[in-house]
């Protein structure tokens, strides 16, 4: 029992106790809000539970990936890319419709959701550090950047066959580019993609459905369809303007509380505080978040090398994108594509995945060796 407790104060001294207390904090303001968001439902008390539940596995995990080594865990790579791959492949069989994307498992007893995708960006962000780092002394070689762009692919092709996330699909992108960009790949070759992108744009639009078209079309002009795939996105942004600077009370919008304003517990809870907190309640949502992308930058710099580096980039990326993806829909600035705002929204497998992913980060401050930016800079 000495010992247990002896382990307890080394931990609390060697983890970020400062990321989980401000992970924390988003936690319990997001629960708030999703407390809020669902007063009008006959359920709101299973609302609440499985978030609970979530925050408290949440937690657990991010202690146990503290303590993994990523070096080590990164060893087992041919294993996690097989579960990977299997793992988001099982939606093609036994996926389950939620919100128009047929990317969710149901699992068998509770009858809670698990989001594969989702879970998997966690492991995805590991695999790539180590592809990187390993490969770091020819990364822009053609033979790397064919494997990376092929790992990359693996992920892409599985989840846009699978479910067709349009959002998903752009996430796991932005983190490879993000982590391409730190991992130091020539900037011709992200001029190349870019010019590859823009000649197969018009076969990449043709292979969209015609919601999806119409979600991007409805940004551009909101007249469009204000009733239709422009609805979310007029009722978010009504909602955010009547809250002006501090709101109209907590548990008293009246978008909110009408149940007028569309997945208001998940994609749009943002407009949930600005409606009842207003400005001031945005803003600080938008701290907080903010402190945690820099912290996950900060102990980026001062990881033992550049994997460790690595890995805490791709988690800033994963954050970055959604909050700004997030928001943007929010305030109509771009296409409603089902992007949570991260430890705010509601959703067990995005708050577990939140958390584990700020473990990682943890366990890159926990072990502490001359940093490699450090060392290069001596």
């Amino acid at each position: 029992m000495k010992y247990f407790w002896k382990s307890v104060r080394r931990f609390i001294k060697e983890a970020d106790m400062f990321l989980l207390s401000v992970c924390l904090i988003c936690s319990i303001f997001g629960l708030l809000l999703i407390l809020s968001a669902t007063l009008s439902y006959s359920n709101t008390s299973r609302f609440i539970m499985v978030q609970g539940i979530g925050i408290i596995l949440g937690i657990i995990l991010f202690v146990l990936f503290s303590l993994i080594d990523i070096y080590d865990l990164s060893e087992y790579w041919k294993w996690i890319l097989a579960f990977n791959i299997l793992f988001i492949a099982s939606t093609i069989f036994f996926g389950v419709d939620v919100g128009g994307n047929r990317s969710w498992l149901v699992i068998p007893g509770i009858k809670m959701s698990v989001q594969p995708a989702e879970v998997v960006k966690i492991t995805y962000i590991l695999l790539l550090a180590k592809q990187m780092y390993a490969q770091r002394e020819h990364l822009s070689s053609i033979r790397s950047m064919l494997l990376l762009f092929g790992h990359l692919m693996i992920y892409v092709s599985l989840i846009w066959v699978s479910s067709g996330d349009m959002g998903m699909t752009i996430v796991y992108i932005f983190i490879f580019i993000c982590m391409a960009f730190t991992a130091g790949v020539r900037l011709w070759w992200f001029l190349i993609a870019g010019a590859a992108c823009v000649a197969v744009f018009p076969i990449l639009w043709d292979s969209l459905g015609y919601y999806q078209k119409m979600r991007i079309l409805v940004v551009l002009d909101d007249t469009l369809d204000p009733l239709g795939y422009g609805y979310q996105a007029s009722r978010s942004k009504m909602a955010i303007g009547s809250g002006k600077l501090l709101g109209q009370g907590i548990f008293k919008g009246k978008q909110t509380q009408s149940g007028s304003l569309p997945a208001k517990q998940t994609d749009l809870i943002f407009a949930v505080a600005g409606e009842e907190l207003g400005m001031i309640g945005a803003v600080a949502i938008l701290v907080l978040l903010c402190i945690i992308i820099f912290r996950c930058l900060y102990i980026a710099t001062k990881a033992r090398n550049g994997m460790g580096a690595l890995v805490c980039t791709g988690v800033a990326a994963m954050l970055i994108f959604q909050v700004f993806e997030n928001i943007g829909m929010c305030i109509g600035l771009t296409p409603i594509i089902g992007i949570t705002l991260p430890f705010f929204s509601y959703g067990g497998s995005s708050v577990m995945t939140m958390f584990a992913a700020m473990g990682l980060v943890s366990g890159v401050k926990m072990r502490p060796m001359p940093g490699w930016l450090k060392s290069s800079s001596s």
